[in-house]
């Protein structure tokens, strides 16, 4: 399989240009959705959240208020980084499994694209792991405003999470490929097209080199 890292920050778009590429048949783990799944009732990093945040972080029916989450743990770096590793490595382990699960099938089809939509890519030093790195960039106003007007998003809750993520500069260096997404969605689409086709000619190519 040929591994791609979707990157961004909040807001940049990294979704819509992931579900893109999977729309054109590439194999998606978004990080946010298993960073949701160990922080399930009965899941251990659940609890060690609760532990070190208060029992506040739990609503009524033992799930987590995210919001509520994100209000005492992005107060500074100490607290970010006590939930890091409270999640983090959990979170790799559960992508490192499934990962596993793929490369066993690659009988199927050896040169598919699998991407990993990960936000915090360059933040945990992942970049080296893929084959490939996308980084979706947009400038942060037009990002905190998309989060505010369209997901209904506090503006300083936006901006303390923007504070604890590296830079676009940071994205830009590490990345292999550029997606700018400050225009209208057929632009982006257009864009990840393109993107799609190179991104599937390396893989075929690497295959046939094998």
């Amino acid at each position: 399989m040929y591994l791609v890292a979707v990157t961004g920050g909040i807001g940049s778009g990294k979704s819509t240009v992931s579900a893109r590429l999977a729309h054109h048949g590439a194999e998606v783990i978004d990080l946010d959705e298993v960073a949701r799944e160990i922080v399930q009732p009965g899941e251990p990093a659940l609890e060690e959240i609760a532990a070190r945040f208060g029992s506040g972080v739990l609503q009524a029916d033992g799930t987590l208020d995210r919001a509520e989450l994100a209000r005492r743990a992005f107060v500074d770096e100490d607290t970010r980084r006590d939930l890091d590793r409270i999640t983090h490595p959990r979170v790799a382990a559960r992508i490192a499994e499934r990962l596993t699960v793929l490369a066993a099938d690659d009988h199927d089809d050896p040169a598919r694209i699998v991407v990993v939509d990960h936000p915090l890519l360059i933040e945990t030093g992942q970049a080296g792991r893929f084959d490939a790195v996308v980084a979706v960039l947009a400038d942060a106003q037009v990002r905190l405003d998309r989060l505010v007007t369209q997901r209904g998003l506090d503006p300083d809750d936006v901006r303390a999470r923007m504070r604890q993520q590296v830079d676009d500069q940071a994205r830009r260096a590490a990345a292999d490929h550029v997606v700018m997404n400050e225009g209208d969605l057929d632009g982006l689409t257009a864009e990840v097209d393109r993107l799609q086709a190179h991104l599937e000619a390396r893989a075929r190519g690497r295959h046939a080199a094998r």
